[in-house]
């Protein structure tokens, strides 16, 4: 579809990450211009706080290590690899400079779900945002959809294809286009496809082969939104909400060929 009077209008919220850009850029493409508001990320202290009231102050550390620690090891090695994944899939991860994109402290804030009325949108799509409030969810007559980097219901939550290699479970390693509700990847799935990483790939690009497979999903999802044909399902099973690893949880794996 290219940008016509028809088009819907969309809306995108998300976070400053390369996979929000990537997502953007691909749409801007599809759809033509429209607007983006992205808000500013949680503290880590606030975040580390949240972690260890639901696992444990020790795995809230053990996580906190491996984010700082490992993972900027893990980006160094890995950006040669993300950089030949997004010219294989024409996917650009630089922000584009146009006034149509505008930021927000917090997307549940009054001024955010202000801002998002104020759009009128048809589809929001969200790409990394905290977990969306009803305050929100209610402002527009809108359909609110997220790519999740994992197969739900059973890997919900963060870095879902690295946890479905960890579980020697490739069958579900994968990416979700979602319908999004109060919960965390709980929204009925509009469409999900698998990803076959290469022994090259580790935990920090196959979010970039994941977004790769959800582009052309998402992409279908808003014309059928558009169009009044969307259709969704839901699927039974395990569910689960994954976190980061720990630090030796992921150096463990590591030596069994997860990477």
């Amino acid at each position: 579809m290219t940008a016509t009077s028809t088009a819907p209008r969309i809306l995108l919220i998300g976070s400053d990450h390369p996979t929000t850009w990537i997502v953007y850029n691909r749409l801007i493409r599809e759809f033509g211009l429209f607007s983006a508001i992205i808000e500013e990320p949680v503290s880590r202290r606030q975040l580390v706080r949240n972690r260890a009231r639901r696992l444990g102050w020790g795995a809230a550390l053990s996580q906190v290590a491996f984010v700082t620690l490992l993972r900027p090891i893990l980006q160094y090695q890995a950006s040669r690899r993300i950089r030949a994944i997004c010219r294989e899939h024409a996917m650009e991860t630089q922000q584009p400079l146009t006034p149509a994109i505008e930021h927000v402290g917090n997307i549940n804030s009054p001024e955010a779900i202000a801002l998002i009325a104020g759009k009128k949108p048809d589809v929001v799509i969200v790409n990394g945002t905290r977990i969306l409030k009803k305050d929100l969810l209610d402002s527009v007559r809108a359909t609110f959809i997220n790519t999740h980097q994992g197969i739900t219901p059973m890997y919900r939550g963060a870095h879902g294809g690295y946890w479905a290699l960890y579980n020697n479970d490739p069958a579900n390693c994968g990416v979700t286009i979602h319908l999004v509700d109060e919960g965390i990847d709980t929204g009925h799935i509009i469409a999900q496809a698998l990803i076959s990483p290469a022994a090259i790939d580790t935990y920090m690009s196959y979010p970039y082969l994941q977004v790769a497979a959800a582009l052309p999903l998402l992409a279908m999802a808003i014309r059928t939104i558009s169009a009044g044909t969307l259709m969704t399902t839901i699927r039974n099973g395990p569910s689960t909400i994954w976190h980061h690893p720990g630090f030796f949880q992921y150096l463990r794996a590591r030596l069994r060929g997860v990477k």
